[in-house]
């Protein structure tokens, strides 16, 4: 079989829906870890800000070493370290003194294959000879968001099939998707988006004025998303007041495929639509649904704002890679990677704005997605004074 560009991109699509699954499988397993183990539910949350710093070290580290290594051995490290992790989620735990190591040491593996797979993933399919960048990357992202709706419906349909207690088996078939797309790797062609050796260092970048604002972007980006998004299971209950397996469906899920979906719809429509002018009314929607959320005083329209929530932040992640891409063609896996952290650092910081102006004023989440609005309203100043200077 002779291997094309278009089963690159196939294996990059792949390669995000091995993301959502690092992300959002083990989140599904918390009560069962805390009953089945009895570790603290304050441990066990340690785990996701652990993934996550976990990443954000990998983002830094890899901009150093991904280029050097070379972007195809670097992808097979990284879906290596998926289908460990995963595995070791199954296994160690029942091996170990202290179940809780074990899910940590799963956790770290899994979390540096997440992590290379953010900051290479995008290179590589921007370094493939498409015709339409800006619809590729939209459409390349969206798959995360499918991937993150899969893991949530058919983990819990077999959960209800098989029972919970046999989550060990579905953490053995998840590896296989890493394991599947790992072998894809081995054989397609992969281009490299600058030559070795020319691409802008860390000084060069962060003297440009337009990378500073994408990077700023990009951590806006993060931030709006997650934001809202860590509240959407809880507005959904306190909507519908269904239980919180129906609201993590209806929350969580359907604000991942609305994301998708507003990813996917810009991929079909990139000729007619301008990137820039997208991005700005997508932020400009995004701020009239936070407000939603945080002022209009019923749950239903709380809940009707995170799922326009959900496709307005859709745009924002890959059409600032998009941007960087074209503003920056120098930038190669530098820059990705440093995009790579600014989003990192904004998925931890728009909750972390919520959660503390929520506790501060005594208001409750309502107040702390008030108060989180700076992010979309930050990503649509920026976005449109970018694009009034490259017009």
């Amino acid at each position: 079989m002779r291997f094309t560009f278009k089963h690159t991109i196939f294996s990059c699509f792949l390669g995000y829906i091995v993301q959502a699954v690092i992300n959002n499988f083990a989140p599904l397993l918390f009560l069962t870890f805390q009953s089945s183990y009895k570790i603290p539910l304050s441990r066990i949350t340690l785990l996701i800000g652990f993934n996550f710093v976990v990443q954000l070290a990998v983002d830094l580290a890899s901009a150093g070493f991904a280029e050097r290594l070379g972007y195809r051995r670097s992808m097979l490290i990284a879906h290596g370290c998926s289908i460990t992790g995963l595995l070791a989620m199954g296994i160690l735990p029942e091996l170990l003194p202290d179940p809780f190591i074990g899910l940590l040491i799963a956790v770290f593996l899994y979390a540096i294959g997440g992590g290379l797979l953010e900051v290479l993933v995008s290179p590589i399919v921007e370094a493939c000879p498409t015709d339409n960048k800006e619809r590729m990357m939209s459409l390349l992202h969206s798959f995360y968001c499918w991937g993150a709706v899969g893991v949530i419906v058919l983990s819990t349909l077999f959960f209800s099939v098989f029972g919970v207690e046999n989550w060990r088996v579905l953490a053995f078939l998840w590896a296989l998707v890493p394991l599947t797309d790992g072998i894809m790797f081995v054989f397609v062609p992969i281009n490299t988006p600058v030559p070795e050796g020319q691409g802008m260092g860390l000084r060069e970048l962060l003297s440009s004025g337009v990378f500073r604002v994408l990077f700023v972007m990009m951590l806006c980006a993060g931030a709006s998303e997650m934001a809202v998004a860590q509240w959407s299971s809880t507005l959904c209950e306190n909507a519908l007041g269904v239980s919180k397996t129906v609201g993590d469906l209806a929350g969580t899920a359907t604000f991942a495929a609305l994301m998708g979906t507003a990813r996917a719809l810009y991929g079909k429509l990139a000729d007619r639509l301008p990137l820039g002018g997208t991005m700005t009314a997508s932020a400009v929607l995004c701020v009239l649904a936070y407000l939603t959320v945080a002022l209009v005083p019923s749950a239903a329209a709380g809940l009707i704002g995170c799922a326009v929530c959900g496709f307005a932040v859709g745009i924002m992640w890959p059409g600032t890679f998009s941007k960087g891409a074209a503003a920056l063609p120098r930038g190669a896996t530098m820059m990705y990677a440093l995009f790579a952290l600014a989003g990192d650092l904004g998925c931890m910081a728009g909750p972390a704005l919520a959660g503390f102006a929520a506790e501060l004023s005594g208001g409750g989440l309502r107040t702390g997605v008030l108060f989180a609005v700076i992010f979309p309203i930050t990503m649509a100043v920026l976005s449109a004074l970018l694009t009034k200077k490259r017009s």
